[in-house]
């Protein structure tokens, strides 16, 4: 098989003839801008007319229980389905991941050469886009997430699979890396001294909403862990958010985490690897409209989820930041880079956004309790 991003037709007509796909293949080609899986967009002839499909490689050296992961992503996108269906929807297919399972039945395909592959209808009419482009963008991508914690609020048990653990654990992360630092394998540490000091200097601050779950203030509930805005499909016609996509990290964690990384990815100024750190701070423009999307949708918070809502938003993306460090101190294994140093460019945005939110701390407490307030 070809190296990520390279498999050639032939290789993708063999793969995907091992699931129940109809028509005749003519075509796939990479897709999307994502930094972990191998992404094509096929195209198939239905009858003369074109239908499109999404093939992934899961990569496993990430998610290293590719069968759990997509026994998750079946359950939740079944369980979506019903709802719609239960409302009357008849899109079903635009509004919810639809996956096409293999010839055996199984929702994800393991190749002779140890590669996992999983395949979707292609949503029509919809796109994503990496960067905000208005306020009213952010506000209908924070309602769509919110709507999608509505919709798996009951779904429960069993328990999802916990496919990587301590996914947005600040703690472990810190402690992951902390042993990077110390092992520095790549004789890289030399030059990421401030951004190691930063990160050292708010330690005392990681294990907050943990210690606040271990009470019981906060519950556990079945998170998207990953609400980037190129997460979430909008409609071409409407612009409104459809689709939540990108499933491989659901599982069970805490809301927070998901507002949190919202606030993260939308309220940036400047594209995740910046590297001219003046254009790169958050905007209380984008956040005001996201927290109104998302207060108003999301009508199961707890009062302390309510009351860390502004806070989740520093943590989560203190949390991404630390991540993009210790990948790069462990050699880049992790996101895929197109460039030296790449992992260091996002790392310094991510901590730029912390400071920028830093000082900003008391307008976005207020912009959230006013969200709340109208919810």
């Amino acid at each position: 098989m070809a190296e990520l991003g390279k498999a050639t037709q032939q290789e993708l007509k063999a793969i995907a003839s091992t699931f129940q796909v109809y028509g005749d293949f003519v075509s796939g080609c990479p897709y999307g801008s994502g930094h972990i899986n191998d992404t094509y967009q096929l195209t198939y002839s239905v009858g003369g007319a074109p239908m499109h499909y999404l093939l992934q490689r899961i990569n496993h050296h990430v998610f290293t229980q590719p069968a759990n992961v997509q026994q998750n992503i079946l359950r939740v996108t079944r369980h979506i389905a019903g709802k719609l269906r239960a409302q009357g929807v008849t899109d079903i297919s635009r509004r919810t991941l639809t996956l096409i399972l293999t010839h055996d039945g199984e929702p994800v395909h393991h190749d002779t050469e140890g590669n996992w592959w999983r395949m979707y209808v292609f949503v029509e009419g919809a796109k994503t886009y990496d960067q905000i482009q208005s306020t009213a963008q952010a506000e209908l991508v924070g309602e769509a997430f919110a709507d999608f914690q509505n919709m798996v609020a009951d779904l429960t048990e069993p328990r999802l699979h916990e496919t990587i653990p301590n996914f947005h654990n600040t703690v472990k992360r810190y402690e992951t890396l902390t042993a990077a630092i110390e092992k520095d394998a790549f004789n890289r540490a030399k030059d990421v001294k401030d951004e190691i000091e930063f990160v050292t200097a708010r330690a005392n601050t990681f294990g907050r909403l943990l210690e606040r779950c271990a009470k019981g203030e906060i519950p556990e509930r079945i998170t998207h862990n990953d609400t980037k805005l190129n997460n979430v499909m909008l409609d071409d016609a409407t612009g409104k958010g459809i689709c939540v996509i990108d499933l491989d990290t659901v599982m069970p964690g805490l809301a927070l985490y998901d507002f949190g990384d919202m606030c993260r990815t939308s309220t940036a100024n400047a594209a995740e690897d910046e590297q001219d750190l003046s254009k790169v701070f958050s905007r209380m423009d984008m956040f005001e409209a996201i927290a109104k999307g998302y207060c108003r949708g999301a009508k199961f918070l707890t009062q302390g989820e309510k009351e860390e809502l502004a806070f989740s938003a520093q943590l989560i993306t203190m949390t991404i930041g630390i991540r993009f460090l210790t990948d790069y101190l462990q050699g880049d294994t992790y996101f895929h880079i197109k460039r030296p140093g790449h992992n260091v460019d996002r790392c310094r945005t991510q901590l730029k956004m912390v400071k920028s939110m830093e000082e900003q701390a008391e307008t976005m407490e207020a912009i959230i309790q006013k969200a709340l307030a109208e919810a």
